[in-house]
């Protein structure tokens, strides 16, 4: 069970990296939550059925210690001392993204944690009844939150 559960992870790193890199600036946060995961993966393991997919699995737990963490420092300044690596997202080099792109990470950054969660679950290609087992969410309210977040990324990027 121990060898299937690192292979799983080792597998899945990257899904677990992007979540890191979305809801951390500091890369000592991003170490301490990607443990945070990996403890709640391992606790979770043996109740995994396989009624969904590996990912959504994953992401679920992943997302839901991220917002928990978050919202337990409320003591500490969420969006101080962004620095560069706060938007590499694992698997992609970034020297060579434009200026366009950049700017939309900054405001997907200045969303809540849950639009965070769906924006980043959407731009993975899940499908919205994926995204909506991941959330705890219905598909017809997926759809109304991600119109809505497209509203307010376009006003985020074109004010600044």
């Amino acid at each position: 069970m121990k060898e299937q559960f690192i292979l799983l992870i080792t597998n899945n790193q990257g899904l677990i990296l992007k979540v890191c890199n979305m809801y951390c600036n500091s890369r000592e946060d991003k170490e301490d939550l990607f443990q945070d995961i990996i403890l709640q993966l391992w606790r979770a393991y043996s109740s995994f059925n396989g009624d969904s997919k590996v990912s959504t699995w994953i992401y679920r737990i992943a997302l839901n210690n991220a917002i928990t963490r978050l919202r337990k420092e409320t003591k500490r300044e969420k969006f101080a001392g962004l620095d560069d690596h706060a938007f590499n997202i694992a698997a992609i080099d970034n020297k060579g993204e434009n200026e366009q792109v950049q700017q939309m990470y900054n405001a997907i950054k200045k969303l809540s944690e849950v639009e965070r969660a769906i924006t980043m679950l959407y731009m993975d290609n899940y499908s919205y009844k994926e995204i909506a087992e991941v959330m705890g969410l219905s598909e017809s309210n997926i759809g109304f939150k991600l119109n809505k977040i497209r509203t307010k990324l376009r006003t985020i990027v074109n004010n600044g």
